[in-house]
């Protein structure tokens, strides 16, 4: 598979599912980690954090863009009742999040931002999903398997939650697992065909 053009791909990312996903697009990726602290201004609303966070993501790896280098940093989003549902920092506050989510419509947001050494382009994805109503034993259940914690909105559709949980998603499916993988392919192959 083409790397665009590009000698090295680096995913300023921890997370395994993003390396998932695009390695599943047959893309070969260096993860250098970023450790920025996810804080944001508070006027900022919907798609302006995420966009923020994978900026200021980008900055702190921005030594490590050469000429010939890509560094590709994310961040994901759950957007609901006109604020962003943080990852949780205890069981509690997972289980009031899953809680709110269950029977209603959220949106989750991922924005992507592609750094070269000369230039930044930031794109997002917003795709809605709906969680038919969850019993709390269902919530339980899920939040004892220990995989909420580490997850905006408190959950990972592509876990027993989501398996049984989400009734409907419109949008991008690998948008809410954590990358929008169609909208990157689009940048990077728009990227390619502009290297000069």
């Amino acid at each position: 598979m083409e790397q665009f053009g590009f000698e090295k791909i680096i995913l300023g990312s921890g997370s395994p599912r993003r390396k998932f996903l695009l390695e599943s697009m047959g893309l070969n990726v260096e993860v250098i980690r970023s450790d920025v602290r996810e804080v944001y201004p508070q006027t900022l609303e919907h798609y302006q954090i995420s966009d923020y966070l994978a900026c200021q993501k980008a900055d702190s790896l921005a030594m490590y863009v050469k000429p010939g280098t890509l560094l590709l940093t994310a961040d994901t989003i759950v957007w609901f009742g006109a604020k962003v549902m943080e990852k949780p920092s205890n069981t509690q506050e997972a289980l009031d999040t899953l809680r709110a989510l269950s029977g209603q419509q959220h949106e989750v947001i991922t924005s992507v931002c592609f750094s070269t050494a000369d230039r930044q382009v930031i794109k997002h994805s917003t795709t809605r999903v709906k969680f038919a109503p969850l019993t709390d034993q269902m919530i339980h259940h899920y939040i004892d398997s220990g995989q909420a914690m580490d997850k905006a909105g408190a959950y990972g559709i592509q876990e027993w939650i989501g398996l049984v949980g989400v009734e409907s998603i419109a949008g991008s499916y690998t948008n809410v697992v954590g990358l929008p993988t169609e909208l990157v392919y689009k940048t990077l192959r728009a990227m390619a065909e502009t290297t000069i």
